[in-house]
């Protein structure tokens, strides 16, 4: 059972075209577009907004995201006129960006709290910074590793990557040449624009450093299941 996603966007077409990219990142997750208005026309529509996010409930919570102002109204509306309004929460974060992040975060079996906060994190600052050499003294230990997938660590390969590492106490960064992501942030791992022939550095610390390193070892060698 995981937290729903719903997408509120003036454009029909645009929210199920996000649905549809997220679902390949979280296919565990309900996300569910509602997006414009009955007619086809651009709006959002309250009911079907209402309906979407009842649809998406499995028990463990939705989480609402929007595109622009009058689609945050709706949105709100909505979830306050469900019979259990704490069962929804409306995260402040930017759709695109935002959907990617609560879908990988859902997938990875976060609540409907982290779910929002990983699509408010989304429209902050890359979580990129310069490399730093593992040494002795460090706590973590590293490893090399070249990827061989066509497409490299992109939107899934970098989805399978984040929901993966989730399930291990560690602290996980991936480095390319001079810089280094958070290994728990897709949009991070993205922002590295590390490709099919590039070398990665993968370093871990904390108590379950060593298994999270030999399943990134795993996943990148089985080309993340492509």
């Amino acid at each position: 059972m995981s937290v729903g996603i719903v997408l509120v966007s003036h454009s029909g077409k645009l929210a199920e075209g996000l649905a549809e990219l997220a679902a390949q990142m979280a296919p565990d997750v309900t996300i569910l577009p509602a997006g414009g208005l009955a007619d086809g026309g651009i709006g959002t529509d309250y009911d079907e907004v209402v309906a979407a996010t009842q649809r998406a409930d499995s028990g463990a919570g939705v989480v609402l995201l929007y595109d622009l102002g009058s689609a945050q109204m709706t949105a709100e509306l909505a979830v306050e006129s469900l019979a259990d309004p704490s069962a929804a929460l409306v995260a402040d974060g930017p759709l695109v960006e935002g959907a990617i992040a609560a879908a990988v975060a859902a997938q990875a079996g976060g609540d409907r709290k982290a779910v929002a906060e990983a699509a408010a994190a989304a429209g902050m600052p890359e979580d990129l910074m310069p490399a730093s050499p593992v040494t002795g003294g460090s706590g973590g230990d590293e490893i090399e590793l070249e990827l061989h997938n066509e497409v490299g660590l992109h939107a899934r390969p970098a989805a399978v990557l984040v929901r993966t590492l989730s399930a291990f106490d560690a602290e996980v960064k991936v480095g390319l040449g001079e810089q280094e992501a958070d290994g728990h942030s897709v949009l991070a791992l993205m922002s590295l624009g590390a490709r099919q022939g590039d070398r990665i550095r993968v370093r871990a610390s904390g108590p379950q450093a060593s298994e999270a390193l030999a399943k990134a070892k795993e996943l990148v060698e089985g080309n993340f299941g492509e």
